[in-house]
């Protein structure tokens, strides 16, 4: 029945009611598929919000495929990686044949060649400081994986959600001397929050004068992140 076909592929991202994440999720899934053989299925599901939960997504590529591969599209190693996504799994194991074979991928967070992504950004910044700005976690690993990266960037951490806020940190090395500064947003896709941090450089730029700040983007469904995604999936094999 699945002689010589390929694994489909499931991204998963965190879902939302603004519909320009899925509509990026949609792009990025058509950039994954040109780089895959011919009839290799990529599909994306979201893990909240979603009108076909992700068991249901994960049963149906099942039933039409010889394998599943579950990529994760999370940037951190939070309870949707390690607890969300995997129930889901289990619950999908739970109705599919014993013969289903269903792969939970490594997370988009913990591939190695996305700090060359992240730092084609700041190639193009002549500044003398910045901020490795992410959502914000409590748990203490999340906030780790964080300001690991930024050290690896040359950036400091902040965070929306949590402290040490953006503010804070903008302050910080402005009270250093440093007067041009990027702030490098660590999100996948634009959506309410990165248009929300947007609308809060003017009023940080004029709490602190003379402080010229540059916003980055998301890494967005771009090509670049597509190559890197691919690399990964030819990695597995």
């Amino acid at each position: 029945m699945y002689y010589n076909c390929p694994p489909a592929y499931l991204l998963v991202f965190h879902g939302s009611r603004d519909p320009r994440p899925q509509k990026a999720a949609l792009e990025l899934a058509l950039l994954i598929a040109q780089g895959l053989p011919a009839h290799s299925p990529v599909e994306i599901a979201a893990l909240e919000l979603a009108a076909i939960p992700l068991q249901q997504k994960i049963i149906n590529l099942a039933l039409g495929s010889p394998a599943v591969r579950i990529i994760p599209l999370f940037l951190l190693p939070g309870v949707h990686v390690t607890q969300d996504i995997p129930e889901a799994i289990e619950q999908a194991r739970q109705v599919l044949p014993p013969s289903a074979n269903l792969e939970l991928c490594p997370h988009l967070g913990s591939y190695p060649s996305l700090i060359s992504l992240l730092s084609g950004q700041l190639a193009q910044f002549s500044g003398d400081g910045g901020v490795l700005l992410a959502h914000g976690s409590r748990r203490p690993e999340s906030q780790q994986f964080i300001s690991n990266l930024a050290d690896k960037l040359g950036l400091i951490s902040a965070y929306w959600s949590v402290e040490p806020h953006l503010s804070t940190q903008i302050e910080k090395l402005a009270n250093l001397g440093k007067k041009n500064l990027f702030i490098l947003p660590y999100f996948l896709f634009t959506g309410g929050t990165t248009d929300a941090i947007a609308q809060t450089i003017p009023t940080l730029q004029t709490q602190l004068d003379g402080i010229q700040l540059c916003l980055g983007q998301p890494l967005g469904a771009t090509p670049e992140l597509a190559q890197i995604i691919l690399e990964e999936i030819h990695a597995i094999g």
